[in-house]
């Protein structure tokens, strides 16, 4: 492994440039005012929003990948809440060292604590 990939660092070499600008790419986080809610976003959280309706109180999977605290309100809370008013649904979280469901949710959950890619290979 190179030196520069020690410690979870990209090196800054991969980091992708603005065709316009050149200055280092940010990924769309709702971390501060620059998040971007533009037509082609608004019409992806329609399309949850109605899948989510549709299936409200059917069998569904709440399959969750990596998600830690960071940002809780997005997909892991909405998450327990669909999954402690559906019966039907099922929780499922991987994750490495955060793996955890609220105690209301335990019978209708699996939380799965190791690395994503070796519990995808085990599947």
């Amino acid at each position: 492994m190179a030196e520069a990939q020690w410690g979870m660092r990209v090196p800054p070499e991969l980091v992708p440039k603005c065709p316009r600008c050149g200055r280092p790419m940010a990924m769309n986080l709702r971390a501060d005012s620059s998040f971007v809610e533009d037509g082609g976003w608004r019409r992806a959280a329609g399309r949850y929003g109605e899948f989510l309706r549709k299936w409200k109180d059917k069998g569904i999977l709440l399959l969750e990948l990596g998600v830690g605290y960071n940002t809780p309100g997005i997909i892991k809370y909405p998450f327990w809440q669909m999954a402690a008013q559906n019966p039907e649904a099922a929780y499922v979280c991987v994750n490495y060292g955060e793996a955890s469901c609220p105690q209301e949710i335990e019978g209708q959950s699996i939380c799965i604590g190791g690395d994503i890619g070796e519990v995808l290979e085990l599947l």
